[in-house]
């Protein structure tokens, strides 16, 4: 797979996986229509199955080699829904400490009626109502609808602050941005690649929300390990040759800073979508790679040369040496995952560069989870008994939600 934080591709297509290895997994085996009677038959008989795989399964095939001779690997993250299971193995890999809940910062902006919009609440519920019954002329819209055009909504809600704030104007967002970085941890070689749906960019960064004392407690904090069990056991390990960080910007952008990314949820079916879990997961990894390539970007990067180091688990493998050192001035990356109802915050604050071991500064991360915005919507009313029992629109509006969102858009302006 292209990345930790890819966007999910269909199991028949081959992302790119570097240059001379690639694990694919083959498409569905299909099923032939039988002209025969109806009965059992032997699962191994059937056409497009394996034998002694359950009928639904996928094979894989034995990996194949290009003729690229070069013999340095790296160890690549594959996606978030088939490998990261929880927030657990995210802080490992990004050697970061988890505080509950949001800063206090951002808590006091979202509380301070100065901060608030004019008719906020009747304005959001527009926003819901807007996108989930009023812009489709299906009966019951589709996340895939409704879930963009929310968040789309309320970031465009967000800017009309603008002459409020007038250093919001110092912002702009992107869509599908890419991203690619590295770095080393326990020995091995991690990489992130992907995009994620939208990202505010500013030309200014956001300041450090720990104090230095706080960042230098964190040493004392101990990152929960899962021996026996490597904590890159379910990674896809592939041959990479051009290590680099990109930011998805050129050179000379005018808003080079990072300040929030945004996630959608917004797959149909139930079984094709991430977890809470999983998306925080996800948020984290992007926050932190966005904050890493920026670092190195402002700090300077890497010494290019090439290290064979011992694994702590077993393997020996090639890993590049990069400059690693704690931040006078850390780097904070902000976060915001959604399937257009539930909302999950993050705020991540880069300390060190300082990877490959668990010792030392470790990089922070509050998250806020499982906020709703609103309990459900009812597209059509509910009647009983000629009664309408519930009437069209959202059940449970909690306005503390968008609050928070708005908080966060107004982070490093107020």
């Amino acid at each position: 797979m292209s990345g930790v934080c890819a966007p999910r591709e269909s199991p028949s297509l081959a992302p790119w996986t570097g240059c001379t290895r690639s694990l694919v997994w083959s498409p569905l085996p299909t099923r032939e229509r039988s002209t025969s009677s109806r009965g059992w038959r032997s699962r191994s008989s059937r056409r497009g199955s394996a034998a002694g795989m359950t009928h639904g399964s996928t094979v894989r095939p034995p990996s194949t080699s290009s003729l690229c001779t070069r013999s340095n690997p790296a160890t690549s993250s594959t996606s978030v829904p088939d490998s990261l299971r929880s927030m657990k193995q995210a802080l490992w890999l990004t050697k970061t400490k988890l505080i509950e809940g949001l800063p206090k910062k951002v808590l006091s902006l979202a509380d301070d009626p100065a901060n608030h919009i004019e008719n906020q609440e009747e304005r959001v519920l527009d926003i819901i109502s807007h996108a989930r019954l009023w812009h489709s002329t299906e009966d019951t819209p589709k996340r895939e609808t409704y879930c963009p055009l929310i968040v789309d909504s309320l970031i465009q809600l967000c800017k009309s602050q603008i002459l409020k704030h007038p250093s919001l104007a110092r912002r702009t967002s992107a869509q599908n941005c890419s991203l690619a970085t590295n770095w080393n941890r326990e020995s091995l070689l991690l990489q992130v690649r992907g995009s994620s749906s939208t990202i505010l960019s500013a030309k200014d960064p956001l300041p450090a929300i720990a104090s230095r004392e706080e960042v230098e407690a964190t040493r004392s904090h101990v990152l929960e390990t899962f021996y026996p069990i490597s904590p890159t056991i379910d990674l896809q390990e592939c041959h990479v040759y051009e290590v680099k960080d990109d930011t998805g910007f050129r050179e000379g952008c005018p808003y080079p800073h990072p300040h929030t990314l945004y996630f959608l949820e917004k797959a149909n079916l139930r079984p094709q979508r991430f977890l809470p879990e999983q998306l925080r997961a996800k948020m984290l990894l992007f926050a932190f790679a966005n904050a890493l390539a920026q670092a190195r970007l402002l700090h300077g990067s890497t010494d290019h040369s090439w290290a064979v180091k011992s694994s702590s688990y077993g393997k020996s493998l090639h890993v590049k040496a990069n400059t690693a050192k704690v931040l006078e001035q850390p780097i904070v990356v902000q976060s915001v995952g959604t399937d257009g109802r539930v909302f999950q915050f993050l705020v991540l604050q880069l300390n060190t560069t300082d990877l490959a071991s668990s010792e030392g500064v470790k990089n922070l991360v509050w998250t806020d989870s499982d906020q709703l915005l609103y309990q459900h919507f009812w597209c059509r009313p509910v009647i009983k008994k000629k009664v309408v029992v519930e009437p069209v629109g959202p059940v449970d509006f909690r306005p503390e939600t968008f609050r928070k969102f708005l908080a966060l858009y107004l982070h490093g302006a107020v």
